[in-house]
């Protein structure tokens, strides 16, 4: 009996431990967060989604425009190049470790897009392509919190 006990044991400190060492390998994501749109005329942009959304914006700088929209942001930025409507939006997913999480994407094939970059109040973001060429945006935002 004891020494079935002992090969139980060893068996639950294996799976344990391989357990573990999967985890350690598993996303960091916390699910979608923020939507981004860009426009030429930022400051129409921010009154008309004011309005339509009834809320007024969390964050307000010239290089970015910020909405909670119940729990989930709704960001506007400046155009800075034209790009054509519908393919001027990035779905950006909430991340606590942006670095991490971007590391890991390239290790399973995803390619550097934008750079992680403090955008402002602590607020970080970067973008990878997936293998398919699609734009997978990351954000790590400690001023936004779900409602």
């Amino acid at each position: 009996m004891k020494s079935f006990i002992r090969f139980l044991f060893g068996c639950c400190v294996f799976v344990s431990a391989v357990v573990n060492a999967q985890e350690s390998e598993q996303s960091n994501m916390l699910g979608l967060r923020t939507t981004v749109y860009t426009f030429e005329d930022l400051g129409a942009a921010k009154t008309w989604y004011s309005q339509a959304f009834g809320v007024k914006p969390y964050f307000d700088e010239p290089y970015y425009v910020g909405f909670n929209i119940r729990g989930f942001e709704l960001g506007l930025m400046p155009e800075f190049e034209s790009t054509a409507k519908g393919s001027n939006v990035i779905a950006y997913w909430g991340v606590e470790k942006i670095e991490l999480e971007y590391n890991r994407l390239t290790k399973f094939g995803a390619t550097a897009n934008t750079p992680i970059t403090e955008v402002g109040g602590g607020i970080k973001l970067g973008t990878v392509k997936d293998p398919f060429g699609n734009v997978l945006g990351l954000i790590y935002n400690p001023l936004f919190k779900v409602k």
